[in-house]
């Protein structure tokens, strides 16, 4: 099972920012970079639709009426619809505060030759963060490199040294 798509680093963007700013860590078999960001405040949200309707009528604007089924006399009044919470913060630095720390896994082919292998070793570290997941703290941005000597790790040697580079880091 892979990590929900709002704890993944995609964009090599997001990548860059961790390489140019984050702290790293390095063993024989894995080498972290972390970036701790800023949590962003997000302004307060109005909850209803009526709460909506005031502030709008109390600012002076009218509100748009549409005729429904064609009938004059069943008028709809249109509002704004109430959004979540998430899509309200209006900052993608404010959404990742609230979703929980994202992670990115780098393997080169330097590290095996067959996609096999790599993709073995990056479901063991997927494990690993999952098992992890909750003692991290949600403004953190990881990318785990995978070195060469990588391919003879087991899982526990994986758990250990990734465990060990977190504390490192000051991540757990």
């Amino acid at each position: 099972m892979a990590l929900p798509q709002q704890n993944r680093l995609r964009s090599s963007r997001d990548f860059s920012k961790v390489y140019r700013k984050g702290q790293r860590a390095a063993t024989k078999h894995l080498a972290v970079r972390a970036f701790k960001s800023r949590p962003v405040v997000s302004p307060p949200v109005v909850n209803s639709i009526a709460g909506t309707a005031k502030a709008r009528s109390a600012s002076g604007k009218q509100q748009n009426s549409k005729s429904v089924g064609g009938s004059p006399s069943a008028l709809l009044l249109r509002s704004e619809p109430v959004r979540s919470e998430s899509v309200r913060s209006g900052s993608k630095a404010g959404q990742e505060a609230r979703l929980g720390p994202r992670f990115g896994i780098s393997i080169s082919r330097k590290v095996h030759k067959r996609a096999v292998v790599r993709n073995r070793i990056k479901r063991q570290l997927k494990a690993i963060i999952r098992e992890r997941f909750l003692a991290i703290a949600p403004h953190w941005q990881i990318i785990i490199v995978v070195r060469p000597l990588a391919v003879e790790c087991s899982f526990d040697e994986f758990l250990r040294e990734l465990e060990y580079l977190l504390q490192k880091l000051a991540v757990l």
